[in-house]
């Protein structure tokens, strides 16, 4: 099948929506899909204010409808809500072709931490965008009937995935300070609540792994916090690894792709008891979730690390590819 993927998300941002998106990229071509990617790098694209790595495909419409044109898909998946992503909508009802669409951010809520926007009206946006698509893939049943309740008349269920052969326990310990080691990796921004987990009164080391605009002002509040910026691949998989605790204080995340990561190299969570972490901590062997968080970390570091490895096995990629393709609403082109 010739599958068109149309998404805002990708390089170079760094977050669990590009890293599924582009798994599941190469995952349906190894199973035998004609995937091609239409994403803001292949048009003329502009910062976004405040989160420089987001770009932005402006004035993107009559190339990306001729590409769609030249390419001809079978199948039409539209990730995200942006400039590209409206593009394609608009494309698809002008044509009334298809589309399926999926639910990575809760766009409503992010929008009401930074500006005070009402979610009702956040949630206006999101319906109509989503219900004019075949279905909207969400990553857990939790958000899949949050979104129904909130107006969204179609979600279905698209799991995730974790790469256990790259996230894995390892020997070693390059996160270097006074034990306990606590990680946060993502974003470093205001939506994240990271600011929760860095004024616990904990014993040990925090350490945050990644960048973002409130780097600089929690940097100069928190001397002993250790920034340690972005890190990638095996490097970042390492550092996960020598953590004893991966702390994830987010109330906004959707899934948090991360933390199967954090379990697959057999590191513990310990997070708030909300959407994202009680879809993916099912059991509290591998985490514990509380509204007190510095109990949750202190909870977390005596878990069994052999117990989150075992835990982690049980999510595929593969298996996440399969199901995104039977959720896809083939195109019929009329002769």
């Amino acid at each position: 099948m010739k599958i068109a993927l149309i998404t805002d998300a990708w390089q170079p941002q760094i977050n669990g929506v590009v890293t599924t998106l582009r798994t599941i990229t190469e995952r349906l071509r190894k199973l035998g899909h004609e995937v091609e990617t239409f994403t803001p790098d292949q048009f003329s694209n502009w910062p976004c204010p405040t989160y420089p790595e987001i770009r932005l495909a402006l004035g993107a419409k009559g190339k990306l409808f001729k590409r769609l044109e030249a390419f001809h898909p079978e199948a039409i998946h539209i990730a995200t809500e942006g400039p590209l992503g409206f593009a394609a909508r608009s494309y698809c009802l002008n044509r009334k072709l298809p589309f399926t669409t999926s639910f990575h951010t809760l766009f409503a809520e992010y929008v009401n931490v930074r500006t005070g926007i009402p979610l009702s009206v956040g949630y206006r946006f999101l319906s109509w965008f989503h219900n004019a698509g075949a279905r909207a893939m969400a990553a857990t049943p939790g958000l899949v009937e949050q979104l129904r309740e909130r107006g969204i008349k179609n979600p279905v269920l698209w799991s995730r995935g974790v790469d256990t052969d790259l996230f894995h326990p390892r020997q070693g310990d390059p996160l270097k300070g006074k034990g306990p080691h606590l990680l946060y990796v993502g974003r470093v921004a205001v939506e994240k609540n990271i600011e929760a987990f860095l004024c616990l009164d904990t014993p040990g080391t925090k350490f945050i792994i990644g960048d973002g605009p409130q780097r600089a002002s929690l940097e100069k509040k928190y001397p002993e916090v250790v920034f340690l910026g972005y890190k990638h691949g095996e490097d970042l998989a390492t550092h996960i690894a020598g953590a004893d605790v991966f702390v994830f204080p987010s109330r906004t995340d959707t899934f948090g792709l991360v933390m199967l990561e954090a379990l697959a190299c057999g590191v513990p969570v310990a997070a708030y008891p909300v959407q994202g972490p009680k879809d993916v901590i099912l059991s509290d062997r591998v985490g514990i979730l509380d509204e007190d968080l510095k109990k949750a970390v202190e909870k977390a570091v005596l878990l069994n690390r052999d117990d989150c490895r075992e835990y982690a096995l049980k999510y595929s990629w593969d298996e996440c590819a399969r199901l995104f393709e039977s959720h896809l609403a083939p195109i019929q082109y009329s002769t």
